[in-house]
């Protein structure tokens, strides 16, 4: 198992996984964070009695609330040691198409390359009163650069997945798991206990027989990993042009990455290009 990891709590109960991440002050999607993730990937991939991984947080706020925008060139790099090319959309791609079973146990907010690292495991459960959903790229007039619009369009159908990347809108567990965001919305004293049973549920079946079934749902429903590299190149050249580096600039002077701001995202996207 991977040890010495700065943002990952992890425990193991026989043939299943959790990890709890805890990145403060919360939880942004940085070079730590990325390299921890790539750690723990190939720990459990080299390791033939692990079958599932549980994601969780250790922060009831926040789950994966976006990237670190000071820092994207470094967590970029970081993702590059597990695929080769700096991109986080193929990291999560390769979550994806891994043998190992990934569920995300959503609790606090999953918004930008957080919601699509949730969408690179192969299910979602979340959290009703806590888990909050967005795609809030639009707002900074780039396209989402982990995925998003390869799941959400395949998940939701096309306008819904217009919706939710276009209007760059907070939207709660039920109206997620309405849209297929997620597989089910569950009452916060329940959801734990769920994502348990079902992870050992799984684990106790032929890893073989996970590994081919995940093999062609995939060849149906995982979109190829081009056209992940093709959004991330997008994102990559949209987040530097001078437009978005002005608007990035004005959301964190209004308090874009402060967790007490965060808690309401919405309003503080609001005419950002009006400054």
């Amino acid at each position: 198992m991977a040890e010495d990891l700065q943002t990952l709590k992890l425990s193991r109960e026989g043939a299943v996984v959790f990890a709890a991440i805890s990145a403060p002050p919360m939880n942004l999607l940085g070079p730590e964070l990325v390299r921890d993730l790539v750690s723990l990937i190939q720990a459990v991939e080299s390791d033939a009695t692990v079958k599932v991984l549980v994601f969780k947080s250790a922060d009831p706020d926040y789950f994966i609330p976006h990237v670190d925008v000071t820092r994207i060139k470094a967590y970029r790099e970081e993702a590059a040691k597990l695929t080769g090319e700096a991109s986080i959309a193929l990291l999560f791609h390769h979550l994806s198409a891994s043998r190992i079973v990934s569920i995300a146990q959503i609790e606090g907010r999953v918004r930008g390359a957080g919601s699509e690292f949730v969408l690179g495991c192969d299910m979602r459960f979340a959290a009703r009163g806590s888990a909050i959903f967005s795609q809030m790229e639009a707002a900074f007039g780039v396209i989402p650069g982990g995925g998003a619009a390869q799941h959400l369009a395949r998940l939701m159908g096309r306008s819904r997945a217009l919706e939710v990347l276009l209007s760059a809108q907070d939207c709660d567990a039920d109206l997620a798991e309405r849209y297929g965001w997620v597989n089910r919305a569950l009452p916060a004293d329940e959801i734990d206990g769920f994502v348990s049973t079902l992870a050992h549920r799984i684990a106790g079946f032929p890893v073989s027989g996970l590994a081919t079934i995940k093999e062609r749902v995939n060849a149906i429903a995982l979109a190829p990993a081009e056209e992940f590299r093709r959004d991330s190149d997008l994102f990559g050249q949209g987040v530097q042009k001078p437009e978005a580096q002005a608007l990035i600039r004005t959301a964190i002077a209004r308090g874009y990455q402060d967790r007490q701001a965060e808690l309401a995202l919405g309003p503080l996207l609001d005419g950002l290009d009006a400054g």
